[in-house]
């Protein structure tokens, strides 16, 4: 069953109010879904982690710059801070997700290796059991990295 109603003389129709994400009235229902243009930098897409790298005596600490809009997360930048041979390394890129791949470049002083790669897979607790290498290989030494809460 289904009923309608007829507009009765003196009856004022309402009118629809639009309102923006920003709480700005608006005309149109347009407007007030268009996406906003905002100029929005770079630190505002990324967030941070701080990673611990353990292989039985070697302990590299870690601070990932990444992006977690994406999916594996892009890994834009962060450093290698300590517990590794000229120290501080940039990390250069790589992604988190179901997997991890971290690239860095040392930056510190020393003789050692120019490059490192970490790779390794998820685990319960949160966790990534992989490898690592240097100077373009990336199995040379297996770890365990996980989060620092």
């Amino acid at each position: 069953m289904t009923t309608s109603s007829q507009k009765k003389k003196g009856q004022v129709r309402s009118e629809h109010r639009f309102i923006n994400p920003q709480g700005a009235e608006v005309k149109t229902r347009d407007e007030a879904f268009a996406a906003p243009v905002m100029d929005v930098s770079a630190e505002a897409m990324m967030t941070t982690a701080k990673l611990t790298l353990h292989n039985g005596a070697v302990t590299f600490a870690m601070e990932v710059q990444y992006n977690p809009n994406t999916y594996p997360h892009v890994v834009s930048g962060g450093r290698i801070t300590s517990g590794i041979c000229g120290a501080p390394w940039d990390i250069t890129g790589g992604y988190v997700g179901q997997q991890i791949r971290l690239d860095a470049k040392r930056t510190g002083q020393g003789s050692c290796a120019n490059t490192i790669t970490i790779v390794g897979e998820f685990q319960n607790p949160p966790a990534y059991r992989g490898t690592y290498g240097f100077d373009g290989a990336s199995s040379s030494f297996k770890h365990t990295t996980r989060y620092e809460c």
